[in-house]
């Protein structure tokens, strides 16, 4: 399969999560000209993270896109030009408070390659200690508890922890499905 040719770009609207930019590509399997809408997003980190006695920290919270209140596993944007393992310090103290100095890195995915051109980073936190109270952004509203596997796995088949992201980083840590 061949790659697509670009034709043209051209800058769309600049918005607070993403920067709108317009594609112009061509089919190279029937020469058909495709006008394509991606969001330009700053890469993700995404954190399973771990207590000494093996349970993990999970974060509740309201969610605007689907209007609801979700269980996931610690997780932020990364600033500009920053690395990921920094995002992921970063991300996991602020929200919750919580640090360690045992991290690995477990790989990254396309979020969503459709529309979107950035990253989610994943990260393994293991023996994390809550050191300092959180310092959520205004636009956060977080709640954070320490779960067991199985009550993880429970949250999963109930259908009440359901962020994809979250899913596939507990995924590469853990067999989630069972």
């Amino acid at each position: 399969m061949k790659n697509w040719k670009k034709l043209r770009s051209e800058q769309g609207e600049n918005l607070r999560i993403a920067n709108v930019r317009f594609d112009t590509w061509k089919n190279p399997r029937n020469g058909v000209e495709l006008k394509a809408t991606v969001l330009e997003m700053t890469d993700w980190v995404n954190i399973v993270a771990l207590t000494p006695e093996g349970k993990i920290l999970v974060v509740k919270q309201f969610r605007l896109g689907t209007e609801s209140v979700t269980i996931e596993t610690p997780a932020g944007v990364m600033e500009e030009g920053e690395d990921s393992q920094v995002a992921a310090m970063r991300e996991l103290a602020e929200e919750t408070g919580y640090t360690t100095n045992d991290w690995t890195y477990l790989g990254w995915v396309e979020p969503n390659p459709a529309f979107q051109n950035n990253l989610c980073h994943q990260f393994l936190a293991k023996d994390i200690i809550r050191t300092h109270d959180t310092a959520q952004d205004e636009g956060e509203d977080i709640v954070f508890s320490e779960m067991t596997l199985d009550e993880v796995k429970n949250e999963i088949r109930e259908g009440r922890m359901r962020n994809s992201l979250s899913l596939l980083t507990l995924s590469r840590v853990f067999d989630i499905w069972e």
